[in-house]
């Protein structure tokens, strides 16, 4: 087989084992006590993501630039597409011929020594498709390819970090077949499509709206210390989206099951963004949920600080005016924004914004 596409495969198929390597050093990490008493004392220096409530809200309540400027947002929205350029370092990765995800050139050198769960081709052995990497034909089963597929994962440890032994599924579009299932952490590594919900929890009160936003605990191993929310997060395998809504609503805010069920589905963003090896194509569903004014969220799960009732205008100063807000957040509140007339046809990049938030593969 000729590797012409994969720059030096040949020598490092040679060089490495055909089996997971056994590492003598173990990583320790403190009891969590210790570690939460060392975030606790930093915190008392500075916040984990480096502002405050009060940084939030000096920034929202500014009123020192036009409304109308929607620079800001695209600069939001540059966040969450970085890296285009860089696609032809990725090829496809295809399971029973369908294309599932994108692999980087220099991450499939890490993969080249599991010939029993991985078949690489070059563009001279594939003409009609190029060159791309496939899962062994010998894997027929959704659960054999789970497993083989896990067990490398565990062999690259800290190649892919933040662990959350948690399966996404694999397909190659939103309600088709699901191939197999994959480790949250190592989706982007494989460029598979990941898909989530996003809740809007807004209050009507003397005529104006509100959003209410989550401050996410210091703890969490991404994004710690951003807004975000009200209620949000990843579409895990075996489950719906309005069942995960409903079970992200009881867990992150107290929502119980008769509010959470009241939700709307009203569309989806999408944005697709290349760092290092790792080729994020997500779709996140929004919805709306509207909540009495007397309702006060509750975190059931530790992954929320605090949480806050925002005059939606002054939301929208923080998105455009700050990256205090984790980055595909701001992606869900511009989408309100645009629906419920926060946004208008007369501000100058209107339609060129709207485009803008379903820049991946919305599929």
């Amino acid at each position: 087989m000729a590797y012409r596409h994969f720059p030096n495969v040949v020598a490092t198929l040679r060089s490495y084992p055909l089996t997971c390597p056994r590492v003598g050093i173990q990583s320790v990490k403190p009891p969590k006590s210790v570690r939460r008493s060392m975030v606790t004392g930093l915190r008392a220096l500075m916040p984990v993501a480096g502002f405050g409530w009060d940084d939030a809200l000096r920034a929202a309540e500014r009123d020192d630039d036009d409304l109308s400027d929607l620079r800001g947002y695209f600069q939001r929205v540059r966040t969450c597409n970085r890296g285009s350029e860089l696609q032809t370092q990725f090829v496809p990765f295809l399971v029973e011929d369908e294309v599932v995800g994108y692999i980087h050139e220099g991450f499939i050198n890490h993969l080249i020594k599991f010939q029993d769960v991985f078949t690489f081709m070059s563009d001279k052995d594939s003409s009609a498709v190029g060159a791309h990497v496939k899962l062994h034909s010998s894997l027929k089963t959704s659960e054999d390819r789970t497993s083989a597929v896990g067990d490398i994962i565990k062999c690259l440890g800290d190649l892919i970090p933040g662990i959350r032994n948690e399966l996404y599924p694999v397909t190659s579009s939103f309600g088709k077949q699901i191939l197999f299932s994959l480790e949250r952490a190592a989706a982007p590594y494989f460029g598979i499509k990941a898909y989530g919900v996003h809740i809007n929890g807004y209050v009507g009160k003397s005529g104006q709206k509100f959003l209410w936003v989550a401050k996410r605990s210091d703890f969490k191993p991404t994004y710690p210390g951003r807004l975000d929310h009200l209620v949000a997060g990843g579409l895990p395998f075996g489950i719906t989206c309005k069942e995960n809504l409903v079970k992200e609503c009881e867990e992150e805010a107290g929502i119980p099951r008769f509010i959470a069920e009241k939700a709307i589905s009203v569309g989806a963003v999408s944005y697709m963004d290349i760092e290092g090896y790792r080729f994020k194509r997500d779709v996140l569903f929004c919805y709306d949920l509207e909540l009495s004014s007397d309702f006060v969220p509750k975190n059931e799960d530790g992954e929320v600080d605090s949480f806050k009732l925002i005059p939606v205008v002054h939301v929208a100063n923080i998105v455009r005016r700050t990256e205090f807000f984790k980055p595909n957040c701001s992606l869900v509140i511009m989408d309100f924004l645009f629906r419920h007339g926060f946004v208008s046809p007369q501000d100058f990049g209107y339609l060129s914004l709207l485009h803008s938030l379903r820049s991946g593969n919305c599929s």
